[in-house]
C-alpha cells in the first residue's frame, strides 16, 4: 500500500513538471579559443551540447557576489579539447579565435551600432525591472492573502475612509507608530493599492485615515504612501552577440588532442557521457547517461597502442576503481588498423573498429 502510494506522487510530481524549452541553436555553433582554452558563454548552446551532444564541460565561471567560493559555478563552460574535437568534426560546432574576432569586430564598429547595442540594454534592463516589480506586487497579495485580506476588502476600507471635504495638511499626516507596531502595517507598508485613489484624494483627515479591519484587540491602522517608482535595472551581458554578429567560419586548425582521445572518441560515439578523471587517477570518468542520473561506471585512461606502463598502475587503477564502485578502463587505437594514424581518423566505421578496450576489476576488496 505504501509502494502504491509512493509510486502515484511520483506520477503527479512528473505530470506538473514543466515542459522543456524548444532546442533553437543552430549548427555549426562557434566555440571560443582563449588562450589555449575551449569556452562556451551562451546557456542554449550548453544546454544544446548535454542534451544533443553528450557534452558535459566543465562550468568555471564564479557569482560575481561570491567571487571566493568555487561551488556555485556557472559560465562559461570550459571544454575539454577532446570534446572539442568531437563536436568539430561531427559538422556540429567550429573554433574561433575570440580575442581576434572582437578586436575586428569592435575596431569596425560604427557610431549607429554602439548607439543600437546601448537601446538594446536599456530595453532588456527594463524587461527585468517590471518582472522584478511584478514579483513583488505577487509577493504582497501573496501575504495578504495568508494574513486573511483581499485586495478588495483593503480598496473598500479605504472608500469608506476618505472624507468628503478635504482637510489641512497637518491634519492629513499618517500615524506612522502605530503603523510599524503591528504586524499589518510592516505588510501593507509599500503596498501600492492606494496608488489610483491618491490623485483623486491628496488630502486625508487623520481621523477618518485611522480604520479598524477587525476587532478592537487586533487593530490596525494603514497608512497611505505613494508607490515607489521602478528602480532602473542595467544588464550586464555574459555574450557579444548583441553588439557582434556570429563569427563567421574560418580555416583554424583541430583542437589538438592527447594520445587518450580515440578512446574518448570510442566511448563517445557509443551514447557515453565523459568528466574529468583527474580526483580518481585517470583520463575521463565514463557514465552511461547524464552525469546527474548516474553514476559512472568506468575509470578510462587512454594509452597508445605501442606505449608501454607499469603494471602497478593497473593494479592500483582496478583496486581504486572497485573501491569507488567503477571498473577501470584501458584503451587505445591500432594505427595499422585504423590507416589513419594516431586514432584521428574521419571515417567514424574504420576508426571504431581499430580501437579496443579492457576493464579490469579488482574482485579481492
Amino acid at each position: 500500500m505504501i509502494d502504491h502510494h509512493h509510486e502515484t506522487t511520483q506520477v503527479k510530481k512528473l505530470d506538473m513538471a514543466p515542459a522543456l524549452a524548444p532546442d533553437t541553436v543552430t549548427e555549426a555553433f562557434p566555440i571560443s579559443c582563449i588562450a589555449g582554452r575551449y569556452l562556451l558563454f551562451d546557456v542554449q548552446v550548453i544546454a544544446h551540447c548535454r542534451r544533443v551532444h553528450n557534452i558535459c564541460g566543465v562550468l568555471i565561471g564564479t557569482i560575481p557576489n561570491l567571487s571566493q567560493q568555487n561551488v556555485f559555478l556557472g559560465v562559461p563552460l570550459e571544454l575539454m579539447p577532446e570534446e572539442a574535437r568531437v563536436l568539430v568534426e561531427s559538422g556540429a560546432a567550429y573554433v574561433v579565435d575570440d580575442v581576434k574576432v572582437h578586436r575586428k569586430g569592435f575596431g569596425e564598429m560604427t557610431r549607429q551600432d554602439r548607439l543600437k547595442y546601448l537601446e538594446e540594454m536599456d530595453r532588456r534592463g527594463d524587461e527585468v525591472a517590471r518582472e522584478h516589480s511584478d514579483k513583488a506586487e505577487k509577493r504582497k497579495d501573496r501575504a495578504l492573502k495568508e494574513k486573511g485580506l483581499r485586495v478588495n476588502m483593503v480598496e473598500r476600507q479605504q472608500e469608506l475612509s476618505v472624507p468628503e471635504r478635504p482637510t489641512t495638511d497637518e491634519a492629513a499626516q499618517p500615524d506612522h507608530s502605530s503603523v510599524e507596531a503591528s504586524d499589518l502595517g510592516f505588510i501593507m507598508k509599500g503596498s501600492s493599492f492606494e496608488v489610483s485613489f491618491a490623485p483623486k484624494y491628496p488630502d486625508i483627515q487623520q481621523s477618518a485615515a485611522e480604520t479598524t479591519l477587525f476587532d478592537s484587540s487586533s487593530v490596525a491602522t494603514r497608512s497611505i504612501h505613494k508607490s515607489t517608482p521602478v528602480q532602473k535595472h542595467f544588464i550586464t551581458p555574459t555574450t557579444s552577440q548583441v553588439a557582434l554578429p556570429t563569427p563567421s567560419r574560418d580555416s583554424s586548425p583541430l583542437p589538438a588532442v592527447p594520445n587518450s582521445y580515440p578512446l574518448f572518441r570510442y566511448l563517445h560515439s557509443r551514447g557515453y557521457f565523459h568528466m574529468p578523471g583527474l580526483r580518481f587517477g585517470c583520463h575521463y570518468n565514463v557514465y552511461p547517461g547524464d552525469p546527474l542520473r548516474y553514476h559512472s561506471h568506468f575509470a578510462a585512461t587512454g594509452m597508445a597502442w605501442d606505449q608501454e606502463f607499469d603494471l602497478l598502475d593497473v593494479v592500483g587503477g582496478g583496486r581504486l576503481g572497485t573501491g569507488t564502485k567503477k571498473a577501470y578502463m584501458i584503451g587505445g587505437e591500432d594505427s595499422e588498423a585504423g590507416k589513419h594514424g594516431k586514432g584521428v581518423g574521419i571515417d567514424k566505421s574504420d576508426s571504431q573498429k581499430s580501437v579496443r578496450a579492457f576493464s579490469i576489476e579488482w574482485a579481492a576488496l
